[in-house]
């Protein structure tokens, strides 16, 4: 009798069941004991570098005994966490003669919310977002990321298991949705590891929103799809003051209202052929999609619209032809510092952290000093576009 083969379905489930299981395994071991990600200390020198001060200065403080206490190791290294350093600027600048070690926004200075897209997969985009927000929060800034993407990478980065750890209406789908389950923002926000830098985590769920925006629309709901993530972020946007928007790599109603949210975009593509070919299909698609929610009342203004050239490798003469073809086409709006391909950056990935979560010691000095000096001066340009928004100088 010939064995009933089983349906593809019950394959599919099953393998996603026990892959996710392994992961859950796999993370217990990374983070033990309560598989929870905790961010490591900072040596004197790397603490002092984010303030903008002396590390012999930050000794004096220490003897003086002003502001927290560094953990003192072998050998007399001084070291500090993450919430010492924020204490250390706020110390600083209170005692300080109107120089700002806390970069936060003042009255009037709107907070900056930046969406990451492209809808080309393997463009980098949650990399930079991952990155983006965590070295804003390093800077001292007040940082939501908002996992807008369902396969939520950034979510699993941050220290949460998807399935496991986030269960329903805990996504930024339970303060957008259009039933009478719909639930303040803040309720969904969560803490990480990271001293200043809150989480809007992800799952599966957020693909309900994009079948649920066509229903509404025959309906005909009060509140246009697409400026429901613009009035969910308004509702905290007075805790924070940047938003790292990373969207999914598709253009539905999801990146459509994060496109309308937003204050600033950044376009992340890889300089290859196909990827550029596909950016410019996303362009021409996102120009239709906004031109008609423009018309329905969509604020579009941004303060600025900026290309990141990602997994840039300076010896590949094609790419390298491809990205000044780029900025011979979009000028200024093209980065001037590109993200490099690093195995740094992949090998931190492996143990699901970022490049500022691991310490140097971990890699050869030489590739750690590379990529982390090029994913620094990505971040400090954006950062400079901040400013310049809030009218500051840089």
């Amino acid at each position: 009798m010939e064995a009933t083969k089983p349906k593809m379905t019950s394959v599919i489930a099953g393998d996603g069941s026990a892959l996710s299981q392994e992961l859950n395994e796999l993370r217990k071991t990374l983070f033990p004991p309560e598989s929870k990600k905790a961010l490591r200390s900072f040596s004197s020198g790397e603490a002092a570098k984010l303030i903008g001060v002396a590390d012999g200065y930050l000794r004096q403080l220490s003897l003086g005994g002003k502001g927290p206490q560094p953990d003192i190791g072998p050998g007399g290294r001084r070291s500090y966490t993450l919430e010492q350093i924020n204490e250390l600027r706020k110390l600083l600048e209170e005692g300080g003669k109107g120089k700002r070690y806390l970069p936060r926004r003042a009255n009037g200075e709107g907070c900056q919310v930046l969406s990451v897209v492209n809808f080309k997969g393997g463009s980098g985009k949650t990399t930079t977002a991952a990155h983006l927000a965590q070295f804003l929060a390093l800077k001292g800034y007040r940082v939501l990321a908002v996992d807008l993407d369902p396969q939520a990478s950034l979510t699993a980065l941050h220290g949460y298991q998807p399935e496991f750890d986030i269960g329903p209406n805990e996504t930024l789908y339970g303060a957008i949705r259009y039933d009478r389950e719909r639930r303040p923002l803040a309720q969904v926000v969560r803490s990480t590891y990271f001293s200043g830098l809150d989480l809007v985590p992800a799952n599966l769920e957020l693909m309900e929103f994009e079948h649920d925006t066509p229903k509404a629309l025959v309906e005909g709901e009060s509140e246009t799809f697409f400026g429901r993530i613009a009035t969910a972020l308004g509702e905290v946007e007075d805790r924070y003051d940047v938003m790292v928007l990373d969207c999914p790599p598709q253009l539905g109603f999801l990146t459509l209202g994060a496109l309308c949210a937003a204050s600033s975009i950044l376009i992340t593509v890889h300089p290859q052929m196909l990827d550029v070919m596909s950016m410019c299909q996303f362009l021409l698609m996102a120009s239709d999609l906004l031109s008609v929610v423009q018309e329905a009342g969509a604020d579009l203004d941004y303060d600025f619209i900026r290309y990141v050239v990602t997994r840039f490798e300076p010896s590949d003469g094609p790419q390298t032809q491809m990205v000044g073809f780029m900025r011979s086409l979009f000028r200024e709006r093209v980065l001037t510092n590109t993200m490099l391909k690093s195995t740094a950056i992949s090998d931190a990935g492996l143990s699901k952290q970022t490049l500022y979560e691991v310490g140097r010691e971990n890699f050869t000095r030489a590739t750690y000093d590379r990529a982390l000096e090029s994913l620094d001066a990505v971040n400090t340009e954006i950062e400079n576009l901040m400013q310049r928004a809030w009218r500051r100088e840089p």
